[in-house]
């Protein structure tokens, strides 16, 4: 076991604060504490950075202040999207049908199957091709007069594939059906331009661009209109109610705004760490495959699978050997079960149980790189050999 110093190769699940946005949101934890709904000087102090980080974020997106709407991370983002859309769709104009592809994170998918097991919504998922990818020409053969509204992940979590927003975004315009993508994961790399990519509502959260956690945002084309998931106040223009989280809005927009000044410079330090790690594990390593697109991937982003390799048995192993990656399989009650990301995309039961994700982050080095490839061949090969 590597005792000595463990490297984190998992920033696709969560990052570490930056320093900086640190620094900015301190001064909100005691000094200005105030409820930004207040009259008096200590709310109207926070009530002051409280829209100065929202257009910060809508200028960083190059949108309108009051189109971003701060919820509590990605997945609320996600679940107002979806359900705001869908019900006031119903409601104004008898929409009933459902359009995500089948490689959404859950917090998309899982309410997607809620609003049609409970609330009698017809879902339908859209083709992906080997990559994970659906096309615009996809999205025209499904959509229908009656479509609700359209979901397409920007950039997969699970196997890093981009997926071509601006066009769908067209399509779905001139057809007049609200789309919306899961940015997530996309905001740390790519641009979330709301112009460029022609969406309707786009969801982040700041975690996963060195923000805090418990913080997202959504944004929300003006005109368009959705019905709030959470009731009470008026806050965040009467779409999400309850006292604002001042110190962590401010941080994300902090955070968000690094990110998008320095995304070429991270790309450009983080993107051959990653080709070297795709091209040296495939070379080393047999019975391997890439899983998402070899070009049209997020830039820190490398996964695989291995064949007759337990994708759990080999996070704790590479864990004890001081490294922590990810695995897109999930073991519920010692019952492995494939991803539904992998199995949707062409992968049998024994090839997608041995799934591994390695995300790359802005403190990680070519020697960690280094190291972990000198250990990931020797601990697939282990596990093969114990292998049933």
């Amino acid at each position: 076991m590597n005792q000595d110093k463990q490297v984190y190769l998992d920033y696709a699940a969560t990052t570490p604060v930056d320093a900086r946005v640190m620094q900015v949101m301190l001064p909100y934890f005691s000094e200005s504490f105030g409820n930004p709904s207040s009259i008096h000087r200590f709310g109207q102090t926070v009530e002051s950075a409280l829209e100065n980080a929202r257009l910060t974020i809508a200028q960083t997106m190059d949108c309108l202040p009051e189109e971003i709407i701060f919820t509590s991370c990605g997945t609320e983002s996600d679940n107002l999207a979806l359900r705001g859309s869908a019900f006031l769709a119903r409601k104004e104009r008898g929409a009933n049908h459902l359009l995500i592809s089948p490689v959404e994170h859950h917090a998309i998918s899982r309410t997607a199957e809620q609003l049609a097991s409970l609330h009698g919504f017809e879902l339908e998922y859209l083709p992906v091709d080997s990559f994970g990818r659906t096309s615009a020409e996809d999205v025209a053969c499904c959509l229908r007069p009656d479509t609700a509204i359209v979901s397409v992940i920007y950039a997969n979590n699970e196997i890093g594939t981009l997926n071509p927003i601006a066009n769908i975004g067209r399509l779905c315009r001139s057809r007049g059906i609200t789309f919306h993508t899961d940015a997530v994961q996309a905001a740390g790399y790519l641009t979330l331009n709301v112009n460029s990519l022609t969406t309707d509502l786009i969801s982040i959260g700041a975690h996963k661009f060195y923000g805090p956690k418990g913080i997202g945002a959504l944004y929300i084309r003006k005109g368009l209109n959705i019905l709030p998931s959470q009731t009470g106040g008026n806050q965040e223009y009467g779409y999400r109610a309850g006292t604002q989280n001042i110190p962590y809005i401010v941080g994300m927009a902090e955070a968000l705004h690094l990110t998008q000044a320095e995304k070429e410079d991270r790309t450009e330090l983080l993107k051959p760490l990653r080709d070297h790690l795709i091209g040296s594990i495939l070379e080393e390593i047999p019975d391997v495959q890439l899983t998402g697109h070899p070009e049209e991937r997020l830039p820190n982003h490398v996964s695989f699978i291995f064949k007759g390799v337990d994708g759990n048995a080999l996070l704790m192993m590479l864990d004890m050997e001081g490294f922590a990656c990810s695995s897109g399989s999930a073991c519920k009650t010692g019952n492995p079960e494939p991803s539904d990301v992998l199995t949707s995309i062409g992968f049998t039961r024994d090839w997608a149980l041995g799934s591994l994700r390695v995300t790359l982050g802005m403190y990680t080095t070519a020697s960690e790189i280094e190291g972990f490839l000198q250990v990931l061949p020797k601990v697939v090969s282990e596990l093969r050999k114990i292998s049933p």
